[in-house]
């Protein structure tokens, strides 16, 4: 495979990526990086070249769930730089990150590898496989308020939250999704499931009088974790504790 690597000066890079000659030792060369910048990134120009060896390919930057390994050979478009080195991949009908700051992957410009060599889909990444893996990263970080304090109309979970103010929080925070802060807000987002439909991350609702006046979060196992009580703060509850007006998917997939 014929690669141009790409390597990156300090400094600010506009527009384009500033390509230069590899120089001095490999780990010479990785001293010299610096996240790139610049809108070709947005458009697919560039590649991320697995030059040796394998590297995993994350679910996210903060997670240690693998979507699959990436080998020698083998080259993925990049559609974002993140920060740090990471980048933002397309893997089969989704995205993943890795890290360009390891020893055997470098960027590449797209029309310098061959075809053949690009990974757009993957028989091994399912869509499916996908979603699973983002929701368990969701309910995981819900997970780490457990016993946290209820707080009416608070918004943050290390301070005190209300039922709406918690699933608001870990939506944003934990898988990135932006939802409306009441209970009866939230529950007309999304797309309704039925009980047997029903997956990790998905909202589950109560209410009284026909009125939404509750929300929490399944995690699995016949489990909702919410903010319940002033008494309780933050737990775990079976999901038909009370009798759910509506589940909703609000993670569109």
């Amino acid at each position: 495979m014929n690669i141009k690597k790409i390597q990156l000066r300090y400094g600010i890079c506009t527009l384009t990526l500033c390509a230069l000659m590899s120089v001095g030792s490999a780990v010479e060369a990785r001293a010299d990086y610096e996240t790139p910048e610049g809108p070709a990134f947005s458009y697919g120009d560039y590649v991320a070249s697995i030059d040796e060896g394998t590297h995993p390919i994350y679910v996210s930057m903060d997670s240690y769930d693998v979507l699959r390994e990436a080998s020698e050979g083998e080259a993925y478009l990049i559609l974002d730089a993140e920060g740090d080195g990471w980048m933002e991949v397309q893997i089969g009908d989704g995205t993943g990150y890795i890290s360009v700051t390891e020893e055997g992957v470098s960027i590449a410009e797209k029309d310098e590898i061959e075809l053949s060599h690009i990974v757009v889909e993957d028989d091994k990444i399912s869509g499916a496989a996908y979603s699973d893996a983002r929701r368990q990263d969701l309910v995981n970080f819900a997970l780490q308020f457990l016993g946290g304090r209820y707080r009416a109309a608070g918004n943050d979970p290390h301070t005190g939250v209300d039922c709406s103010g918690f699933t608001k929080y870990v939506m944003l925070h934990g898988a990135g999704v932006t939802i409306e802060r009441s209970s009866g807000a939230q529950s007309q987002q999304g797309v309704d499931v039925s009980p047997e439909q029903m997956r990790p991350g998905d909202l589950v609702f109560y209410g009284k009088g026909g009125r939404v006046n509750h929300v929490a979060m399944y995690i699995g196992d016949g489990q909702v974790v919410h903010a319940s009580t002033y008494k309780t703060g933050i737990k775990l509850s079976p999901w038909n504790y009370r009798a759910p007006m509506r589940i909703k998917n609000v993670l569109g997939d």
